[in-house]
């Protein structure tokens, strides 16, 4: 995976909001930043119909040339269609021509060579989504992908491809069973930890912030958003609690006062790993 992993996969383990805008609405890349999201993606796969790709990849075009004469521009990254299609091969011909993106989203991710063969030709780093059971039972292979830095999924399109019903008990045993697979396999070939898929109903703060606590406790290091008022509540709901934040000032200020490595705070037993994470989060509480 050579530099691409190295320089990339820090900055992408920083991200915590990814916000999608259609390639179909381009003048809404600068409104999507000023959301303080942490990534933009262009999507020229699903939120663009067959018939208007052809005028999105040129407004994209247009809007890049535009905006990389600037010395406020901000990359983007690109949601391209599926390897082998028509509109596959368009898009990596419209990357090459933007050599100043972030990077790229592969959608309908299945195979290896399609990873390489994407990042061979744009020189971009790759992020593969999983939409489908044969990407989902790839993942290990596609894992030593060069120019792979990061996998993320699309459930609803996996859930419709295996035949399991949204919104139910079952789906979310399945959901958890995809973030598990995808967190263990990023984790054994030193990818970035993997992005968590949309949440669809972006007018339930309630249920978003739910969602977020559950795969932020699982690992994951970021989430997939498709409406701007969602990346204020992932930030918040990722921030630690003042008490969280107490306790972890306390373990370490008893740390370095002691130098033992295990002891007692109020009763809880604390060793290595209570340790490690309590600095975890007061680096995170500087770097903010």
């Amino acid at each position: 995976m050579g530099s691409v992993k190295s320089s990339t996969m820090g900055a992408i383990s920083q991200k915590k909001t990814w916000l999608f805008v259609p390639a179909t609405r381009i003048d809404r890349v600068t409104k999507a930043f000023a959301s303080g999201a942490d990534a933009v993606i262009v999507d020229l796969e699903d939120a663009v119909a067959q018939a208007d790709k052809a005028q999105a990849r040129e407004a994209l075009k247009n809007h890049y040339d535009d905006q990389n004469q600037k010395q406020t521009y901000q990359p983007i990254w690109l949601r391209i269609n599926k390897a082998g299609s028509d509109a596959f091969h368009k898009d990596l011909a419209l990357c090459q021509q933007m050599p100043k993106l972030a990077g790229v989203l592969l959608a309908k991710a299945e195979q290896a060579a399609d990873i390489e063969f994407v990042h061979q030709r744009t020189g971009l780093p790759v992020i593969a989504l999983v939409e489908n059971a044969i990407g989902l039972y790839q993942i290990d292979n596609m894992a030593k992908a060069t120019g792979l830095v990061a996998f993320s999924y699309g459930f609803l399109d996996l859930c419709n491809d295996i035949h399991v019903q949204v919104g139910t008990p079952a789906a979310d045993i399945i959901a958890n069973q995809i973030r598990y697979q995808l967190i263990l396999t990023s984790k054994v070939h030193q990818l970035s930890a993997p992005i968590d898929t949309v949440y669809p109903d972006f007018n339930d703060e309630t249920g978003l912030r739910a969602r977020v606590q559950l795969w932020s406790q699982m690992g994951m290091s970021g989430m997939l958003c498709i409406h701007p008022k969602q990346v204020a509540t992932v930030q918040q709901s990722l921030q630690p609690t003042d008490q969280e934040l107490s306790f972890a000032q306390r373990v370490i200020e008893e740390y370095e006062r002691s130098g033992r490595a295990v002891f007692k705070i109020e009763g809880e037993m604390v060793d290595a790993p209570v340790i490690a994470r309590a600095r975890q989060l007061l680096k995170q509480l500087l770097t903010q």
